[in-house]
């Protein structure tokens, strides 16, 4: 650990200085309950290395991260019974690659939150260009050519 890394606060559970309630654990990552849930079952799946975005993971950072929320989810839909587990990425309040594991059911507030944010995909101008066919083709174009 860098010792830029020693105010984060996912590094400092990965060692053992900071309490956390830890679900699972692999060499590469570790899963924990969300101190702020958003629902009873929240977890967070972080990596151990100190990496900011899920994007730099190493592809056995990246198995071993996704793994694990797979697992959680599947525990997570047998023990509460939700419509769906939601995950999603995380890592801009706190720079450190976690993956949120949210059971959710139809009305709870995560389930607000993205019928809110899908009315709102559907209706700004600024976002009407961009659902052009001719935009479509030409954004998967440069996201198909962009190095790797």
């Amino acid at each position: 650990m860098s010792g830029e890394d020693t105010a984060c606060v996912f590094c400092e559970i990965v060692a053992g200085r900071a309490p956390a309630h830890i679900v699972d654990e692999d060499e590469l990552s570790l899963c924990l309950l969300d101190i702020n849930p958003l629902a009873e079952g929240h977890c967070l799946v972080i990596s151990k290395r100190h990496v900011p975005w899920w994007h730099d993971l190493t592809k056995e950072e990246t198995v071993s991260l996704f793994t694990m929320a797979r697992r959680v989810a599947r525990r997570l839909h047998r023990s509460y019974s939700p419509d769906f587990v939601c995950l999603y990425a995380r890592g801009r309040r706190i720079p450190h690659t976690h993956l949120f594991l949210v059971p959710t059911v139809k009305g709870d507030v995560l389930d607000a939150s993205f019928n809110a944010l899908e009315k709102f995909q559907e209706s700004p101008p600024g976002l009407a260009v961009i659902r052009q066919q001719s935009r479509l083709g030409e954004t998967a174009r440069k996201i198909r050519e962009a190095d790797d």
